[in-house]
């Protein structure tokens, strides 16, 4: 094997175990709350983990909303 194969493999195995030993952490409850706020969400209650993740009501521009943060931390709003 020519030098250069050589480091391609090992550079993308350096890749591959970051990729693979960082498994997901969920968000602590205080940080969920404190994502919510920054994006301009208020009076954030009944969180409840739901099997599309966790399910929230607060308070946006004055109007009450449901929401749902999935697994990779994205914020939906539930019509």
């Amino acid at each position: 094997m020519s030098k250069r194969t050589v480091s391609h493999a090992f550079l993308w195995s350096l890749i591959l175990a970051g990729i693979v030993s960082q498994p997901a952490r969920a968000l602590t409850q205080e940080e969920l709350v404190s994502k919510l706020q920054s994006a301009g969400y208020s009076q954030v209650r009944d969180i409840k983990s739901t099997a599309e993740g966790i399910a929230v009501k607060a308070t946006k521009d004055g109007k009450d909303v449901s929401l749902v943060v999935d697994s990779s931390g994205q914020v939906k709003e539930r019509k």
